[in-house]
């Protein structure tokens, strides 16, 4: 029997332009499924309206295209899947796995709760066992959290190695829908990469605990597991990560002073792709790709050595 091809996905949020982080991880999910003459899926992660617009959607677009970052097809945009995210949050609620949470934002972040070492907290359980009167003593709309169970999940991940999750103690129960009706990004992602049919999920090694948390959701909902990628994290030569609320340089600045090539050429370098810091082409890395080049700790960049 054939393989079947794998399909992958950029999933960019529409809050300004990408910065070389993003362009890092969208480039590592590129070639990873050119190498193998799969399928590329484009969704616009913007389920927080206020802070997103169409607009910035369609930047987004443009910058994939200018850095020769095709895709194969786009998915609706997560602003206008809430009635399929109904569909799900009510499968969970069938099968009893959902409560109301009433705990402000001072409360989850008191110094009291657990917290895990990069500074998250563990959710305790507060208002898991509420009865019915005290819940009515509560005068504002609640979010929605699901139960999680005392069990390990493992991780076997393509660039960050094997790990083991336990997400009664290392999250607690997950909130699935906030206080204000949006759904949260845990459950959308899992539904919309489920959906579109996505077999590997390639993103920064920040989002490595979030893995655990979605496959719990894809075997709730009947999903298959994608394979997982979390690649190294850019840093500046002070180790400050390299972000849109640091100001560091975007593809705004960058398409101005530099070439596609050379920015591919930079960032295939430093990550250990190549062997000499030239200019090119993602189309010319597909056909080399492979993920044990890749290192896996962080990588230093100096964005200005790019001007």
């Amino acid at each position: 029997m054939a393989e079947l091809k794998p399909v992958g996905r950029f999933a960019p949020t529409p809050s300004g332009r990408m910065h070389l982080g993003n362009v890092f991880a969208a480039l590592m999910a590129w070639l990873s499924v050119r190498s193998r003459d799969g399928e590329m899926v484009l969704r616009m992660e913007d389920l927080d309206t206020q802070r997103t617009s169409p607009e910035y959607a369609e930047i987004l677009r443009d910058d994939l295209s200018w850095l020769g970052l095709t895709y194969d097809r786009e998915t609706p945009p997560q602003n206008q899947r809430s009635a399929v995210y109904d569909t799900y949050f009510d499968r969970l609620a069938r099968q009893g796995l959902l409560y109301p949470c009433y705990c402000t934002r001072s409360q989850l972040h008191s110094v009291n709760a657990p917290h895990l070492s990069d500074g998250t907290y563990v959710y305790p359980g507060t208002c898991r066992n509420l009865t019915e009167a005290e819940r009515a003593g509560f005068h504002r709309a609640p979010a929605w959290r699901v139960r999680v169970p005392e069990c390990l999940w493992a991780v076997d991940d393509l660039v960050q190695g094997h790990s083991e999750w336990n997400l009664a103690s290392d999250c607690g129960d997950m909130v699935v829908r906030r206080a204000d009706g949006v759904y949260v990004y845990q459950l959308a992602v899992t539904v919309d990469d489920g959906e579109a049919g996505v077999t590997e999920v390639v993103r920064g090694m920040d989002l490595l605990s979030s893995a655990p948390r979605q496959m719990y959701l894809q075997s709730l909902f009947g999903f298959p597991h994608p394979d997982y990628a979390h690649v190294p994290m850019l840093l500046a030569p002070d180790g400050r990560r390299l972000s849109k609320r640091d100001k560091d340089l975007d593809l705004g600045q960058l398409r101005r002073r530099v070439s596609p090539e050379r920015l591919i050429g930079t960032l295939a370098y430093c990550a250990g792709l190549i062997d000499r810091n030239e200019p090119v082409a993602a189309r010319e890395l597909a056909g080399e790709f492979r993920w044990d080049k890749l290192r896996r700790d962080s990588i230093f960049l100096d964005a200005a050595e790019l001007i």
